[in-house]
C-alpha cells in the first residue's frame, strides 16, 4: 500500500543517520507524500503520540557494539501499538574504503531486534536496509579524509533513495536478510556490548587541558548524558558513545583514554578477577566444568569490570586535577595527535532543523 504519510524518527551522533533520514524525506517529497521527522535527541521519548492509521512508520539510527544504541531500542520499546501501520528499519553502520571498494560495516542484532519489537506491536514490516556509512569511531581510528568521505556519501545516497523509492510504491525490500547469518553470528558480542561493554566506552572519554569550559559538548549531547563535576566534563553512564562531543569540539579537547582504559583492564584481569576467583575457591569448590558455574564465572566477571569502571573512572577524573597525571593520560591518549582526524559529517548533507 502506498503511503499517505510518513513519519521518520532518526538518533543521530555525528551526522550520518541525520543524513539518510533527509534523503528519505527528499524522496517523499518527490512524490507529494507528507513527512514529518522527529530527532530523538529533541524529542519527548516518553509521551508518544500514536501513528496515524495507515500511515508509514520510519526508524533510522547508528549502529553501536552491533546493535541500535538503547535510547532507540527503548524508543521503539514505548511506541504505541500498530494503528494499521507499515515500518522500515535502517542503520547506519562503520563503513570504511580501501582504495575504489567500499567495505561495508557489520549490524549484529540493530534490526533484528527492533523488528521484533514492531511485529509483536502489530506493524507489517515494509523495509529493511543497512546503509555503509562513513565511519566515526574515532577512538578506534582517525576520521576518514573528506574526499573518502564525499565518494561514501554520494554512493549511500543513491542506495537510500533507491530502498525509498521502493517502499514508497508499497513494495517491500528487505535487503537486510542478506546479512542474517554474519548478523547472529556476532550476536553474542552485541549482548555483552549492551550489558558491559558500552559502560566501559562512556567512561573512556575525558576533557583535556586544553579545555575552556565552553560547555558545547554538555548542551549539545543528545542524550544529556555530560555533566559538570569539579569543574570539568563527566561522562555518565548515560553516554551513547555517539562520538559528537569529541567530533564537534572546536579545541579538540575532548580526547579518549587509552592510557586509562587499558591500565583498568589490566587491574580488573591481574588484581580484581584473580582476587575474587581465589577468595570464592577458598570457600567452595567449584565444578568449572558445569555450564551454569560457567555462565556464573562470565556475569560476574561482566560485573566486576562494571564495578572496577564505576570505581577508577571517578578516580581518574578526580586525577585530572593533577597537572603531571593529567599529562600523563593526555600523552597515553592517541586521539591527541594532529593527524588524529576528527569526522566531519558534509554540511550539506544536514536536513533542516
Amino acid at each position: 500500500m502506498i503511503p499517505e504519510h510518513l513519519t521518520i524518527y532518526f538518533f543521530s551522533g555525528t551526522g550520518n543517520a541525520r543524513a539518510v533520514a533527509g534523503w528519505v524525506c527528499e524522496e517523499a517529497a518527490r512524490r507529494n507524500i507528507s513527512t514529518m521527522i522527529m530527532d530523538l535527541g529533541k524529542t519527548d521519548r516518553k509521551h508518544i503520540m500514536p501513528p496515524q492509521p495507515g500511515s508509514m512508520i520510519g526508524f533510522i539510527s547508528p549502529t553501536h557494539g552491533f546493535n541500535y544504541p538503547p535510547v532507540m531500542i527503548k524508543f521503539i520499546a514505548r511506541f504505541p501499538r500498530s494503528r494499521g501501520n507499515t515500518v522500515f528499519l535502517m542503520n547506519t553502520r562503520a563503513g570504511m574504503k580501501l582504495s575504489r571498494w567500499f567495505l561495508p560495516g557489520l549490524s549484529g542484532l540493530a534490526l533484528w531486534m527492533a523488528a521484533l519489537i514492531l511485529l509483536i506491536k502489530g506493524y507489517k514490516i515494509a523495509g529493511l536496509r543497512s546503509i555503509d556509512m562513513p565511519s566515526n569511531w574515532i577512538s578506534v581510528h582517525p576520521g576518514l579524509k573528506e574526499q573518502v568521505v564525499k565518494s561514501m556519501f554520494a554512493r549511500c545516497k543513491r542506495i537510500t533513495t533507491t530502498f525509498a523509492a521502493k517502499i514508497l510504491e508499497g513494495k517491500k525490500a528487505l535487503t537486510a536478510f542478506r546479512d542474517i547469518v554474519q548478523d547472529l553470528l556476532i550476536a553474542p558480542i552485541s549482548i555483552g556490548y549492551y550489558f558491559v561493554g558500552r559502560f566501559i566506552f562512556a567512561k573512556s572519554f575525558y576533557a583535556g587541558e586544553n579545555c575552556d569550559n565552553c560547555d558545547l559538548c554538555i548542551n549539545h549531547c543528545p542524550v544529556k548524558a555530560i555533566l559538570k563535576v569539579d569543574g570539568r566534563p563527566f561522562w555518565s553512564y548515560r553516554c551513547e558513545s555517539c562520538m559528537r562531543c569529541m567530533n564537534e569540539c572546536p579545541k579538540r579537547a575532548i580526547q579518549t583514554a587509552h592510557g586509562y582504559v587499558i591500565g583498568a583492564m589490566c587491574l580488573f584481569n591481574m588484581v580484581v578477577v584473580i582476587y575474587f576467583w581465589q577468595t570464592v575457591a577458598q570457600v567452595i569448590t567449584l565444578p568449572l566444568d558445569n555450564r551454569w558455574i560457567k555462565l556464573l564465572v562470565t556475569l560476574t566477571g561482566w560485573f566486576l569490570s562494571f564495578l572496577t569502571m564505576v570505581i577508577t573512572y571517578r578516580v581518574f577524573h578526580y586525577l585530572l586535577r593533577v597537572p603531571v597525571l593529567r599529562e600523563i593520560f593526555y600523552y597515553t591518549s592517541i586521539t591527541r595527535f594532529r593527524f588524529w582526524r576528527r569526522y566531519k559529517a558534509r554540511a550539506n548533507m544536514r536536513i533542516s532543523e
